[in-house]
């Protein structure tokens, strides 16, 4: 278990940046972890903790999350640009995805052609553990969006972010309906395929 020093968070002015502490801890500084897992416990602690709605198993994953940390910084592998928070989020994000997935409480999309993305993130009605990381998998997904071909793209941010009509799609575009028509399918089938590649998970 990580142990947090008082007297070692009192040697850290609150201002010093997050880049600065993250430089210094990788120069063998231990102090300016502890100086970090101080500013940023209580909002990731709550994080973890409304998605899995347990103490016991937020603690867990709280605790995983650096460790994690610990060894990515000590191996080198930090690249984040001065974005820590963020990036911790993520490894706490993706521990989360893996306790459920152990607890078989999560799955991943079944690959037909009926299968519509936007059906699963969009549900507004998902219970509080499906509910998890929504909000990052809507941020995935958009950016993957950004991968496809200019003509699909620009047919599947019409359709589900405009929610415009495919007869209003095709008036838009100059194409005709069936064109249109497939272009959205021929995105969803790509979006399906990114999905897979960057290994996002969707609930169900």
């Amino acid at each position: 278990m990580l142990s947090f020093s008082k007297s070692n968070f009192m040697m850290r002015k609150n201002s010093t940046p997050d880049s600065t502490l993250v430089s210094d801890f990788i120069k063998g500084n231990e102090n300016s972890l502890e100086v970090l897992i101080k500013r940023h416990k209580q909002r990731l602690y709550s994080f973890i903790y409304s998605k899995v709605l347990n103490r016991d198993i937020a603690e867990d994953v709280f605790q995983d999350t650096f460790i994690k940390v610990i060894r990515t910084l000590k191996k080198g592998n930090y690249n984040e640009e001065g974005k820590f928070l963020p990036w911790v989020m993520r490894i706490a994000h993706n521990l989360v995805i893996d306790h459920f997935r152990k607890t078989n409480r999560m799955v991943t999309f079944k690959n037909t052609d009926e299968f519509d993305i936007f059906s699963v993130i969009g549900d507004g009605n998902l219970n509080a553990e499906k509910k998890m990381i929504q909000e990052q998998i809507h941020t995935d997904v958009r950016a993957l969006i950004e991968e496809l071909p200019e003509e699909q793209k620009e047919v599947l941010i019409m359709r589900m972010y405009r929610d415009m009509s495919f007869k209003e799609i095709s008036e838009n575009t100059g194409v005709s309906i069936n064109t249109a028509l497939g272009r959205m399918r021929y995105a969803l089938m790509n979006m399906r395929k990114l999905i897979e590649k960057n290994k996002i998970i969707l609930v169900n």
